[in-house]
């Protein structure tokens, strides 16, 4: 257990520095940071402009302003991140197989779910470091509000957003893994992802138990109960579910590559 634990931080480790060394990633960030400040500040001034509107005109009806700033943000937020983790993920194992060192990776002593999961949790944390600004400016938004708001819901939020960038990651590294293309792979972890995004659509429509059962298959429907503060255990089992199966097919990918190449 302690060799698998020193590989997967190795891996994790030479993952986390190519992020952190690379423009493209940089890039990313800045995007990412420049559209949530934006929305921050357009979400949070529009609420406050409600409240203002509905006090003039004499409405009695409370606004829970911080709830609904935190709805708002973080459903916006998780449409942001559709855009971006499929970026974060493309070159996990594109590049790899563009350089020549996925045979390395696939014949080295390493077993192929540490590298996997080695991988998944450096990119993971380089979007924790992209989330944590945010946090902080949420953090001061809300220490001001009376009475004062309950910051499980914004951890619990937060968590939401956090397991579903690790599924997203995990889906998006199995496509990465299927090509030497980084742009194939960007597009087809997208078109995977809007799918799942939608397919409680698909299911209302569709209807009866296979109906419910495609429906419960979906990020969104999961995401939003995290974001409401609800830490319902089948969104926890759901999210586990798709990283954990993001990582099998994954191995089983580089398996197949192994087996290609021998």
């Amino acid at each position: 257990m302690r060799v698998i634990m020193s590989n997967i931080l190795a891996i994790y480790r030479r993952e986390l520095q190519s992020y952190f060394a690379s423009p493209l990633a940089y890039v990313i960030a800045g995007v990412f940071w420049l559209l949530a400040g934006f929305f921050f500040v357009s979400i949070l001034g529009g609420i406050t402009q409600q409240v203002a509107y509905a006090d003039s005109a004499g409405y009695a009806s409370p606004i829970d302003v911080p709830y609904q700033f935190l709805q708002f943000f973080l459903s916006t937020l998780g449409s942001i991140a559709l855009f971006i983790l499929p970026i974060l993920s493309m070159g996990l194992y594109a590049e790899e197989r563009k350089r020549g060192t996925l045979e390395l990776l696939a014949t080295s002593p390493i077993t192929n779910w540490a590298v996997a999961l080695g991988k998944l949790l450096g990119v993971l944390t380089f979007f924790v470091t992209m989330v944590l600004p945010l946090l902080i400016y949420e953090a001061i938004v809300f220490s001001t509000t009376t009475p004062p708001f309950s910051f499980s819901i914004v951890l619990v939020a937060h968590l939401g957003l956090i397991l579903l960038a690790a599924a997203i990651l995990s889906l998006g590294m199995f496509i990465s893994s299927l090509t030497d293309s980084t742009i194939l792979a960007a597009i087809g972890t997208f078109g995977l992802v809007l799918f799942l995004w939608v397919v409680e659509i698909l299911g209302q429509k569709l209807g009866g138990p296979a109906g419910a059962a495609l429906g419960h298959l979906s990020l969104l429907k999961h995401y939003n109960n995290l974001t409401q503060g609800i830490l319902d255990s089948s969104s926890l089992v759901l999210f586990g579910s798709y990283i954990v199966l993001g990582l099998f097919l994954t191995a089983q990918s580089i398996d197949a590559f192994r087996f290609q190449r021998s």
